[in-house]
């Protein structure tokens, strides 16, 4: 028989639908119920693309013997993390503090008061059984003490945590952490640290920006290296295109298989920022292949992008991915079979389990004919196999990164479609997800999910607005990107030129979180830092710009400490330092030289500078195109600092040598 979830939206919740576990989403229901047996709450958090997280699902929640231990004992709540970050985020911190480590599924045991008393991650069955004749036991016997530790968990968790007001990193402090990232580069491999290791999606835009400003071959240096190794190893789907969440060695052979949308969103911007910096073909491969696989395997009937692609299929993590030389054999014939492990390092031994070979492009061929017909027999046979499950949820923030990557890409590559792509996704967020000024975080089949934005859904999807409009000009999405910017000031605000991460009128957890750093997507402060720095440069609101460079307060000391955890921050603040600039384009949609214009606006401007086009002439409801008008009748070009603006130009060549002159 169904359980409570048969009623959720979200598919992680619906995966365990069926379960013997009498499991409640999250809410006052559960609690209240909690309370009047007056028993514990099981708390499990996970995601659908989690392979540990089905592994205790098949194991323990799908066990008869241990759901009824679950339901005698507690009241169990289960909570997709990608649905409710603000509930993830303030037990997950309780959970590194308590154990040192954090992940997922994540298991805490809470109060009927919701504090945290006991916390760990993935259990095997047996265990799991035994920790829960302990905790019951331990409630039963010890139950003063069970509700102290739960108290003093909240009570050290919820101190000040004032940082103080601040302005951005200046030009000493972003040298200080790319020499600290040096430190920290994997010369050998690419990459920071050692395994796991995980995109550095938001470092490569930073290292690419500081490289622009300064010239330093180092930062660029590192960039490049770390994107090609990846790009060629095999945390890269080397037939379909698109990234998995990472790789679990140093060499980035192995992958964590799963495909996340944020990743792809992300690195689709930093390769096609990578060939706007250096010209690489390969970055420009890169980031056209991630752009098509979003559209073809993410992409929603309703234009926006689905959450992700799960590790698993067939029961077996990576199954749909991994070949060994006798399955290449069967596809390929033997003469093609051989040169293709060869080249994509497919072995008998294999670099996986069971044999098995993750395919990796050391290096290109030389014979591109043949590749592409090998690539495409082996893309065509996979399509055969069983494919790995999708979470087709639309998440507000991800879908605001999918749209400022490929109205990007589109823009620069010359691709029309993926801008339309873009627009499309934009325009459903403002059909299902905005609410007023208000925003809902996800939905489903077009149909608004019951979970309020976080401060990452605003800024990263105002953000996703505004590279929108840099490229088409439509003046409604500076609009609604100002509306939920100004929500952003007036309902995360910390008071001292901060923000937390979820709005003052939100649901109270036992901590209202405030994580300034960076993970696996930029964290909420930055992104809006970087939003409200943009709205600010084609507005002229002071209110704005004072906002941003007061987020970006907190990226000094992390500069200094820990820059991997601020790449978006240390981003943000290099086109702080460029002023921003701001450029207007105005002139004919139709006419070449508009065209050419806003091309090379995009194209060789710093990164972060803040861009528009229109007609020219009139009013305008984007204050940086005011008075902007043409040249004796030709198109032109602004280019501004805080809207202070040099004589316009005419000709592609004269913006190019204003903008080198700007950069220098």
């Amino acid at each position: 028989m169904p359980n409570r979830l048969a009623e959720a939206t979200s598919p992680y919740l619906l995966q365990h639908a069926g379960n013997p576990v009498d499991w409640y989403p999250w809410g006052d229901a559960a609690f209240a119920e909690a309370r009047r047996r007056q028993v514990p709450v099981l708390l499990s958090v996970g995601y659908s693309a989690c392979h540990w997280c089905h592994v205790m699902a098949h194991e323990s929640f799908e066990d008869p013997t241990t759901a009824q231990m679950m339901n005698t004992g507690f009241v169990n709540i289960k909570v997709d993390r990608e649905e409710r970050p603000d509930v993830d985020s303030v037990y997950m911190e309780a959970t590194q503090a308590m154990t040192g480590q954090g992940g997922w599924p994540m298991t805490v045991f809470l109060t009927p008061d919701g504090a945290p008393f006991y916390c760990g991650t993935y259990f095997p069955r047996e265990h799991f059984q035994r920790l829960l004749m302990g905790v019951s036991r331990a409630w039963e016997e010890e139950h003063e003490g069970v509700v102290e530790q739960g108290r003093r968990v909240v009570e050290a968790l919820s101190g000040s945590r004032s940082l103080g007001r601040g302005s951005a990193p200046g030009p000493e402090v972003l040298d200080e952490a790319v020499e600290l990232l040096s430190r920290e580069h994997d010369d050998t491999n690419g990459g920071f640290g050692d395994a796991p290791k995980f995109p550095p999606s938001m470092l490569l835009s930073f290292l690419l920006a500081h490289h622009a400003r300064t010239g330093a071959e180092r930062s660029r240096a590192m960039a490049a290296h770390t994107a090609e190794a990846m790009a060629r190893g095999g945390i890269y789907d080397q037939l379909g295109g698109g990234f998995a969440r990472y790789s679990v060695d140093a060499r980035w052979v192995v992958p964590h298989f799963e495909k996340m949308l944020y990743d792809n969103a992300l690195l689709l911007r930093a390769y096609t920022r990578m060939w706007r910096t250096t010209g690489d073909p390969l970055a420009r491969r890169i980031a056209l292949e991630t752009a098509e696989w979003l559209i073809s395997d993410l992409r929603t009937d309703e234009g926006g992008f689905a959450s992700a692609l799960d590790a698993d299929s067939e029961g077996e993590e990576g199954r749909y991915y991994v070949w060994t030389p006798g399955e290449l054999r069967g596809v390929l014939g033997d003469d093609d079979a051989s040169w293709a492990a060869e080249l994509f390092g497919v072995t008998e031994e294999g670099t996986f389990e069971h044999g098995f070979s993750v395919l990796r492009l050391p290096a290109d061929p030389a014979d591109t004919d043949r590749y592409n017909r090998v690539r495409a027999a082996l893309l065509a046979a996979r399509a055969d196999r069983v494919r790995p499950d999708r979470d087709d949820k639309v998440v507000a923030a991800w879908n605001g990164l999918a749209v400022a990557g490929l109205a990007e890409a589109g823009a620069l590559f010359d691709r029309p479609d993926l801008v339309a792509h873009a627009g499309a996704a934009a325009d459903l967020l403002t059909r299902v997800h905005v609410q007023g000024d208000r925003l809902v975080r996800t939905s489903r089949d077009g149909v608004a999910g019951p979970s309020a934005g976080v401060l990452e859904d605003y800024a990263d999807v105002a953000e996703g607005l505004l590279a929108l409009h840099a490229v088409t000009g439509e003046p409604e999405r500076v609009a609604l990107a100002g509306r939920l910017l100004d929500t952003v000031l007036e309902h995360f605000g910390d008071g001292e030129g901060g923000f937390y991460d979820t709005a003052d009128d939100s649901e109270a957890l036992f901590n209202r979180p405030q994580d300034p750093t960076d993970a696996s997507t930029p964290s909420g402060r930055f992104a809006a830092a970087g939003a409200l720095l943009t709205y600010a440069g084609l507005t002229g609101s002071e209110r704005h710009r004072t906002a941003a460079d007061e987020a970006l307060a907190v990226a000094v000391p992390l500069a200094r400490k820990a820059p991997r955890a601020a790449g978006w921050g240390l981003a943000v603040a290099e086109a702080v330092l460029s002023g921003p600039l701001e450029i207007a384009v105005v002139g004919p949609a139709d006419d070449p030289v508009t065209g050419e214009l806003h091309r090379i606006a995009l194209l060789e401007a710093p990164l972060g500078t803040a861009v528009t086009r229109g007609e020219g002439g009139g009013s305008t409801e984007v204050p940086l195109l005011r008075d902007r008008p043409l040249v004796d009748g030709a198109p032109a070009a602004y280019v501004c600092q805080g809207f202070s603006c040099r004589l316009p130009v005419t000709t592609p060549t004269a913006l190019s040598e204003q903008l080198a002159g700007a950069a220098g």
